[in-house]
Parts: C-alpha cells; structure tokens; sequence
C-alpha cells in the first residue's frame, strides 16, 4: 500500500526537490533515506526484492510518461485536468490584469466544460509561468520541470498588429494532441472583443478541444457556404453545424473605414466571394462548441446533429465524424465517468511560477570508449562551441566528467563575459578511461548544482555518453525527485538503450550523434540545447552546418546567408579530419578574412573559429576552402547567429519525429518554419535522417496539405519516413533554405471564428471588420535565410526486415463539373505512403456521402484504368465523361479514391469530394428593413428603395410624397442606429 502510495505521489510530481543535504550516495547506488525510502537492515534480501520490483515499476512508468514528458504535463485526476501550465512571453510588458483575467478565463472555461462535456470533465490546477523580466515577488515560486516551451497555453503579442485570433498550433491527425494555444494580451485584457469571439471562457473551452481531443473547425474560412441538398432541392447554405443554423448572408461594401451592408449575390452556384453569414443570436440549437460562441451554445455535435456534409476541417480529417465521437474515444473520456453534480466538484487553483537564470551541468563520458573514433576531440569542439555560442549569458554552467568515479571539474559558476566562458572550456576534459558509471555522473552533477543554488529545481544537465551502463535504474528515482531536467546525448551506436528514461522522465530533450570525421553532428546536437524561457532574443540560432569530403586540392565552397531578423554574435566554424586546409571567409560586401584571422587551440588544433564583431552584414557570406593536404579528407562548415533586434523575431526552425497513429504507425517528419506566430511559407525545406551502420535518407519536406501534411500553407513542412533500418535510434537534421523571391508569412489557418455579427430581432448588428491583409499573405523582405534543427527518435521495430507500406490516403481530392464533364483532382499518393508511386487507383461515386464513407467497396465504379499514377506530390487529375452521369440542376454526386501499390497494398479511403450541378432559381429579394421579418436591409437598399418610392409618390401626388419622405427619413435613422 506504500509502496503504491508513494508511485502515485510521484506521478503527480509532488515529491519535493532536492537540496545539497541528500547528497549522501555511495557510487555503489542503494538508496538511502534521504530518497524518501528506507529499508530494514535486518531484511536484506527483502529489500533486494523490494528494490526489483521498484525498479520494474519505475522502468513502465518512464514509458506511460513518455506523451507526457515530450510535451504537455497535463494529466487527468478523477476528472479535473491537472498541472496545466501557461506561459507569458518575456516580451509581454508587465501587466497584473493579464494574470487576472487569465484566472478568471479558465475558472470560467471549467464551468462551460463541464456543462459541454455533460458534467465530465473541469480544470484542477493550473500553473502560471511568469517571465524573469516581470517584478520578483514572494508569491511566484521556482519552476521545476516547466517551462515555456512546453506550455499549453502562450500568452505573447502576435507580432503583427490588429491580429488577436486565438488559436491552437495542431498539425497533426485526427485526435491527435495539438502543440500549444496562444492567446494575445490584448485579447484578454480588450472587453470588446467578446463581441467577435465570444466569452473568453467559452473561446478557451474551444481551443481546448482542439488541443486535447484534436478535433478540428466546424466553420470554414475558404468555403463559408455550400450546396446542400434539402428533401429534393438543393440550395446554398452556411458551413456550419448543425445544419440549418438560422442567420443571413451578408457582403459589406467598404470604403476607407466605413462599411454599408447589403444582401449577398450570387455568383455562380454560390454566393460571390466576401460574403459572410451572420447568425441569429438565438438558436433553437444547443451546439456547437467548434462552430459559433454564442449563449445558446452548450453542447458539442454529436452523430445525431453532426453536419457530415459541411465542408469544414472536422469532416476532412476526421473522416465525417462528429466531434462528440472524437471526444467519446479519446483516452480522457474512457477514463473518466460522469459526474452527479450540476457543478464542478472544486474550483481550479492556481499557483504562479516564475523563470529563472539557467543553472546547467555538463555530465561528460570519459571512460575509455570515447578514445575511439575521435570522440573525446569531438566532444572537447562540441563543448568549447555550446560554452563559447550557445549558452545565453546570465546562464550558470559546471562541468563534471564520469568514469568508473565521477568528478568536478569547473563548479557552478555564471556566464558574464567572454573570459568566464573562455575560463570554463579551459576545464574541458583531455583524457579518456575507465568504466562507464552514469549514475555517479548523475549524483555529481545535482551536488554541483545544490551546492550553489541550495535547490535542483528547476536546473538542468546535459549528460553525453557513449557506453552502456547496467545499473541506470539505480538512480531514476533521484532524477525524479530533483525537479530538475536531463537533456540526454547518445554518441555513437553502443550508447546505453536505457538513456532516454532520464529525458523522459525530466520532459528533457533526448539527442543523438552519430560518429563522424569531424565535430559536426556533435556541434549541432549541442547547439540544439537553448534556453527553454522563451526569450527568443537570447537564444542561439543555427545558420549551416555542412561537411564534405574533399579530395586533393579541391574546394569546397559554401554560402551562408544571414537575413536581417539574425546579425548578432555570429559565428563561423570550420574543423577538418586530416591537415588543416586553406580557407578564407567574405562578407556581402568583399570583405575577406583569411586564415590568420581565425583562431585555433592547442587542445583542438583541427578546428579553426571566428567571431564576427558587432551586427553582421546582411547578405551571402560565403566560405571557401582548398584542401591542400596529399589525401583526401572530410571538411566542414559551421555557423551560428543570435537576434539583431529585440522587437524583431527571426525566422526559426523546429524540427522532430513522432510515430503516427494510424495503420502502419509509420514515422512522420516535421518542420515548423516560423517567424515570430506567423508560418513562413515558400521555403525549402530537406530533412537527413543517420542511423549508424546506414546509409542518410534525404527527404524533402512539403507543406502541401497532402501525404504526411495535413494544412497547406500552414508552415508546417512534413513527410512520411518510410526507410527504417530496423529497432534503434535515428537521427534528424533539417535545413531550411528562403530566397527573396519566394518567401512570404501567412496568417494562422485554423483561427478562432471572427463573428462578423449578429442579427436579433431582425436586426442587423455588425463588429468591426476583421483586419485585412492582402491575399492572405504578408510578403517580407527577410533576405535569403537558413536554419539548421536537430532531433531524434528511438524506434522499435518488431523483426529485422523493413517495413512494408501501402500508399498513403488522398486528403485533398477536389471535385467540379466543367461544361458537364466532372473533373476530379488530387495529390498523387507514394507506392509506400507518400514516397515512390503508386500502381493504380479505385475511384468510386455515390450519391449519399455517408454510404461512399462507410461502404466504399459497394458503391459504383468509374473506370480508371487509363490514369497511370504519378510521382508522389505530382497533381493528378481525371475527367468523368458525361454519359456516366445525368447532369441536371440540383444534382449532387459524391467521390472518394483509394491508391493501391505493386503489392496489392491499398490506401485508406480519401476525403470525399462534392461534385455540384445547381443554378440559383432567382437571386435574393431585398426584405424590409423594419423588423417585422426576418430580412436585414443596409443602407445601400434603403436608398435604392426610397428613391423608388418617391418617384411614385410623385406621380400620384405631392402630399403622399412628402408624407412618404418623412418616413423614411425616420425608418433610415432607425436602421443607421442598429447597423
């Protein structure tokens, strides 16, 4: 009972911290008391027992923590969600109301979600990150294992004015878990904006569901209306759900800041583009929660008011299911059950903590491995750069070393100058020996730390290492009790397979190298481990890293370009295997700097470094390098750059690998190419996946909203990794490359519903129009850019041979009738899902949407076989004759495709596409504007209509036309008073 009792405690992270009295331990690893557990002495081989079973325990849970550590650390107790964290951005200005209102938000969005969930679920506990630059105060606690980086919620400014959209980064499938919900300070402090968005309260229960069950937008910004058919017509109606959500379609004419509306037009099938519908405030609707906010809303869609038909987010990825389906299969809801209680059980706490200056250890391998394949030298470089460029100044850094023993070699000591940095990489190791003992590298590294702060909260330690070590579980309960986090490095292919279980554990970042000729992959891995608060101004960016091998008197010629968002602490590093080459650096403007002006070590003289004075040139830097030595040898390249200004985010690049869950549970690679929150689009972008004893895998990653992507334009650049060598640990590396002519930003795809406005009663009120930007897309002058990001993956895989895979689904199968010949469109699929190409593909139609989703093998066939596949990501497309089809008004025929590869592999069923045949049957007629209907009449139509009438007065008499004017003079004050 104890012992179940104290994993529990542990899985809440209650355990307190540890302070530099436990630090007690043989390097033998028993654990004593001051690890919260003691045993009898007169029971020894209890004890053993005792001690198994912890350690078996311990071993399961660090991988049912694994989703957790990765990102969120919220987790579910008896109903309420616990430890969600929030974090406000370091460069949000101090503002006590941000902290209030954001209280006040989620003690709300508690009560709306347990009310929307039918009395299951509510908020426990949050925790608040506050930003070292805000005031200390007495109330603010130390951070433990939180951080900015892995909130669930952002509070920062948008980085573009007038944009205060709430939204929720989710890239992935359906029920997938999205990365963070960010809200902008104005959002939350501006009242006003409850009339375009809804109660805040209720917008958070939105961005909730996005976030935790992965379901997707019930609205559509590209498709605000479609033809939908009704009995036995077919008419427009609004993207939403429910269907038949009362309101009325509206365009405002615009000039300058002020707006006149007025009934939409058709253009086409549709209504002309810029039309909005404005709903009825009052609904005889419950739902739904992803559709509008509105006081009536209480309940998501569920399979009976689902709107399968709407061409929204939720039907394309989560294949026609209504978002109470979603929600009643996540892991949440099976392990919940409903509540007896018209309120939330508690009401949710609160506590506020607060970013600190980083305290990290460096625990280095030195056993007698890493003498070989250079690995010592290598790590000496990595070090000396991550001591030299990366660790942001103010940090707090030591160095222990771990053989058999381990040992100090530099205490904890602050970074605040050149010299203090220069003075810890003097205390870099230089010999290699011995057995490979983590554990008392562990145990060293948190004294060193404890010693000076008094606490390992909230620190952290890099641990490298390249050897196996059997007694790792000997010290998992200690990691866990420090509330400080490990940032694991595997180098090399017989580092120990239990590694990871401290990253894991810690949310820490697990990182691995492969060995090479030169430092390279090691310099990356190291230059990945930044500051975690936020503080994107401080923080290292990786420009290039690049090696070749070259043979004699060959060049190797490389061009870095550094735009105008980076500039500041530039670096350029250049190592070499053999003998070193001749070089020279030149800036944009000619200036050359040669060989003599870099600077070489004695204890790494195969590397050469030189630190740019000041800001940068913006512009192509390029290197260049002559391989003068008689053999060949293997040369590299490295360079890295801080932010040029403070109130200008660069472009960044965030990188990483996840098993997908789906069939096949195939690897995905991701890209996240930003600036500031907003995505960068045109980019290329290439990730190389390593695996030791393999080849490199390039792969180039897309943000086309087909294969492994699931939102086109949205700045997330991903594929299918379909070329496993088997169980292991693969390494990623992504470069993401701009030029001038291509890059552009883009606004947020999935943001919260703008609610133009409302109609009550008849009347129209309308908010202010939403901001409006061109296109869509805001062009940018960044100048060619690059980013380097790095990341890794462990993956088993059962047996020894590479998997198989069928193609990928088709998520982007458009359909239209063009003189009535319906053409279908489409992405083509991979032969192994979206690499290589298929074999053939099977299209069928059906005139019921759900009979082609749920029995697509007995709905009708169309003859494909002369549509031979494409390449993956080509765009395939396919002309329907018209004698296959009667093509009359009203008519409505649905489409979906299958791919099927050499081996007879099939695809998943795709999106399922409308093909539409309907002629309005006579354009809207202008209604009164008194009221009395539920018609909305502008200004414009005011206007038109009175002309009219006194021309008609006229003709019959004077005195019915003055009488008539007077009116409507009346009725036009009336209407300007409401609109």
């Amino acid at each position: 009972m104890c012992l179940g009792l104290y994993i529990l405690r542990w899985g809440r992270q209650t355990i307190p911290c540890y302070r530099n009295e436990v630090f007690s331990h043989p390097t033998g690893g028993h654990i004593n008391k001051t690890d919260k557990l003691s045993f009898s002495n007169q029971e020894p081989r209890r004890q053993e027992q005792v001690m198994e079973v912890l350690k078996s325990l311990i071993f399961l849970l660090s991988f049912q923590l694994l989703h957790v550590a990765k990102g969120s650390m919220v987790w579910l107790n008896k109903n309420g969600y616990e430890d969600l964290v929030v974090a406000i951005n370091p460069q949000v200005p101090e503002d006590a109301n941000i902290i209030l209102n954001t209280m006040n938000m989620i003690k709300n969005a508690s009560n709306y979600l347990f009310e929307m969930t039918k009395h299951r679920f509510f908020f426990k506990s949050v925790k608040i990150i506050i930003p070292k630059t805000w005031k200390k105060k007495m109330n603010y606690s130390r951070l433990k294992t939180e951080s900015y980086d892995k909130a669930d919620v952002i509070i920062a400014d948008p980085y573009m004015t007038h944009v205060d959209d709430p939204y929720t980064l989710h890239y992935r499938g359906c029920k997938e878990k999205g990365q963070y919900i960010h809200f902008t300070p104005n959002f939350l402090l501006n009242d006003n904006l409850t009339n375009v968005y809804g109660e805040k309260g209720r917008v958070f229960v939105h961005e909730w569901a996005h976030f935790r069950w992965g379901v997707f937008d019930e609205y559509s910004s590209d498709m605000p209306f479609y033809v939908a058919r009704n009995s036995e017509e077919a008419s427009v109606e609004a993207t939403s759900c429910p269907a038949g959500v009362t309101g009325i379609p509206v365009f405002q004419d615009c000039s300058g800041d002020k707006c006149e509306p007025r009934i939409c037009r058709y253009d086409g099938q549709l209504y002309e583009k810029g039309c909005i519908f404005i709903p009825d405030i009052q609904q005889n609707t419950s739902c739904s929660v992803m559709y509008l906010q509105l006081p009536s809303v209480v309940e998501f869609c569920d399979k009976n008011t689902h709107n399968s038909e709407a061409p929204n987010m939720q039907n394309k990825i989560c294949n026609h299911k209504s978002t109470w389906e979603v929600i009643m299969e996540s892991d949440d809801f099976r392990n919940s059950a409903v509540i007896n209680a018209s309120a939330p059980p508690s009401e949710t706490t609160f506590t506020l903590l607060q970013t600190q200056n980083r305290a990290v250890a460096l625990v280095l391998d030195v056993s007698g491995s890493m003498s070989v394949h250079d690995r010592l030298r290598h790590l000496r470089s990595a070090a000396e750069v991550f001591l030299l460029h990366i660790i942001e100044i103010g940090s707090w850094v030591g160095i222990v070393t771990f053989d058999s023993d381990a040992s100090e070699k530099a205490p904890l000591q602050q970074i605040t100058n050149d010299a203090a940095r220069q003075k810890l990489v003097q205390c870099l190791p230089t010999i290699a020996s011995g057995q490979t003992n983590i554990c008392a590298g562990i145990r060293k590294g948190f004294k060193l730390i404890a010693e000076k702060m008094t606490t390992t909260c909230g620190s952290e330690i890099v641990l490298l290492t390249d050897g196996e070590d059997p007694r790792i579980a000997a010290c998992l309960d200690l990691v866990k009790q420090s509330a400080a986090t490990i940032h694991t490095i595997a180098l090399g292919p017989l580092a120990s397979k239990e590694l990871e279980r401290f990253s894991k554990l810690t949310g820490g970042l697990n990182l691995y190298a492969v060995d090479g000729a030169v430092p390279s992959k090691l310099i990356e891995t190291f230059s990945a481990i930044t500051s975690r608060s936020g503080d994107i101004c401080e923080q290292s960016i990786q420009l290039e890293s690049k090696d070749l091998v070259v043979q004699h008197s060959g060049w190797m010629n490389t061009t870095v370009p550094v735009d105008k968002t980076v500039g500041n602490d530039t670096f350029f590093h250049i190592a070499w295997s053999l003998s070193r080459p001749f070089f020279f650096l030149r800036d944009p403007k000619g200036k050359e700097y040669g060989s003599s002006d870099f600077t070489t070590s004695n204890s790494n003289p195969n590397t050469a470094r030189l630190s740019i004075s000041g800001t940068a040139e913006v512009g192509d830097w390029q290197v260049c390098i002559k391989n003068v030595h008689t053999a060949t040898q293997t040369i590299s390249v490295t360079a890295t750059s801080r932010p040029a200004y403070s109130d200008v985010p660069p472009v960044r690049i965030a990188a990483h690998m996840n098993r997908a869950n789906k069939a096949f549970n195939p690897v995905v690679v991701y890209a996240e190419v930003s600036q500031g929150f907003l995505p960068v689009l045109g980019a290329t972008v290439i990730a190389t996946i390593e695996k030791d004893g393999a080849g490199a895998v390039t792969l180039e990653l897309l943000d086309n909203g087909a294969g492994a992507d699931t939102m086109k334009d949205d700045g997330i650049y991903s594929r299918y990794f379909t070329s496993l060598q088997g169980t292991g640990r693969y390494r990623l590396k992504v470069n993401a490359h701009g030029r001038n002519t291509t890059t552009r930003l883009s606004l947020k795809q999935n943001r919260a519903l703008y609610i133009p406005g409302y109609r009550l009663n008849g009347k129209i009120y309308m908010n202010a129009p939403r901001p409006k930007f061109a296109d869509k897309e805001i062009q940018v002058k960044l100048g060619s850019f690059s980013r380097i990001s790095t990341s890794s993956l462990v993956v088993n895989t059962v047996g020894d041979s590479a998997p198989i895979y069928p193609p990928c689904e088709v998520t982007d199968l458009h359909a239209r009738i063009e003189n009535k010949t319906i053409v279908l469109s489409w992405t083509a699929p991979g032969g192994d899902f979206d690499n290589g190409k298929a074999d053939h593909y099977i299209i069928k139609s059906s005139k019921n949407l759900l009979d082609l989703r749920n029995h697509f093998d007995h709905a009708t066939s169309l003859n494909s076989s002369n549509l031979v596949p494409k390449e993956a990501g080509r765009e395939e497309s396919f002309k329907i004759k018209p004698e296959n089809f009667i093509i009359e008004n009203d008519t409505i025929i649905y489409f979906a495709v299958r791919a099927v590869d050499d081996t007879n592999l099939i695809s998943e069923v795709s999106n399922i596409a409308q093909a539409t045949w309907f002629i309005p049957r006579k354009a809207p007629v202008p209604l009164d504007y008194d009221g009395d209907n539920d018609g909305a009449n502008s200004t414009v139509i005011v206007a038109i209509v009175a002309l009219c009438v006194v021309v008609v007065c006229t003709i019959i008499s004077s005195t019915l036309c003055v009488l008539q004017k007077q009116k409507q003079r009346l009725d036009i004050e009336k209407m300007q008073k409401h609109v």
